[in-house]
């Protein structure tokens, strides 16, 4: 059965910022599936169970969107989690994992949802983050993956320019969500790292004293009307300032900076 609404899809919209996203998208008069592990269908939005490490229940989340709505128009990649640690004591296992769903989960859907997505000449929104341009200390490989996101934008902007689809990412910075006690730390080594601790507490003080994931969830729907979106933008001036400020400091006084604040 064809939709005659916009239809959007979020993935991990159960909670924090994908859980504002469905309502916003929501109350904008989009249809809205969540894809996550765990939730339920509400008001906002269709639950349908899929974990993005998977690529057999990514391909069948999609169908089942398809089946139900018959297209999507938005495709909101927003399934993630956290680690920290330093590098040296981060299990590679760990490291995986956290590439396995921020990215690699991402990019499972999409590449399952960009049949469809070519026809409705749709919109594909990144969730990634401030710390992609500013790699924090004991969070190397979160910082990294989303990175990776940023890089993955810049790609499919080229391949996909001339199918009508709209490629883009959010960077969002603090925000106060449950994904601060969702984040799995590795192993404390205080004698080789004494800061540790001290860092990710300053980190995660910051990320409960952040902005409302609502600020975030709407900025993905302002971004999901735009024809031309841009590549990447933040929430608040502050953080805008941020991505500024890095591509016009030098690389060395940039990272003594992020030092002096984290580590």
């Amino acid at each position: 059965m064809a939709s005659e609404k916009r239809v959007t899809v979020i993935t991990g919209a159960s909670k924090g910022i994908g859980k504002a996203a469905a309502a916003a998208f929501s109350r904008a008069g989009d249809r809205v599936y969540d894809l996550s592990r765990r939730g339920e269908t509400t008001g906002n939005a269709v639950h349908i169970p899929c974990d993005v490490t998977d690529e057999a229940q990514c391909k069948q989340a999609i169908a089942l969107v398809l089946r139900d709505a018959g297209r999507i128009d938005v495709l909101v990649l927003n399934a993630g989690f956290g680690i920290s640690g330093p590098v040296e004591t981060t299990e590679i296992d760990a490291a995986k994992k956290q590439f396995d769903v921020c990215l690699f989960g991402a990019v499972r859907v999409l590449k399952a949802a960009l049949p469809t997505l070519r026809e409705s000449k749709g919109h594909v929104l990144f969730t990634s983050s401030v710390a992609a341009v500013t790699p924090i200390p004991y969070q190397a490989f979160y910082s990294a993956a989303k990175a990776a996101i940023n890089s993955v934008v810049m790609a499919l902007r080229n391949e996909l320019k001339g199918t009508g689809i709209r490629v883009a990412a959010v960077l969002p910075g603090d925000v106060k969500t449950d994904f601060t006690a969702m984040r799995e730390k590795n192993p404390v080594n205080e004698t080789l790292y004494p800061n540790e601790v001290k860092s990710v507490a300053k980190m995660e003080h910051d990320e409960q004293h952040g902005m409302s994931p609502d600020r975030i969830a709407n900025r993905f729907l302002k971004l999901s009307r735009q024809k031309n979106p841009k590549p990447f933008c933040s929430v608040g001036i502050a953080y805008s300032a941020v991505l500024i400020l890095v591509k016009i400091l030098p690389a060395r006084l940039a990272n003594f900076i992020l030092g002096k604040m984290y580590a």
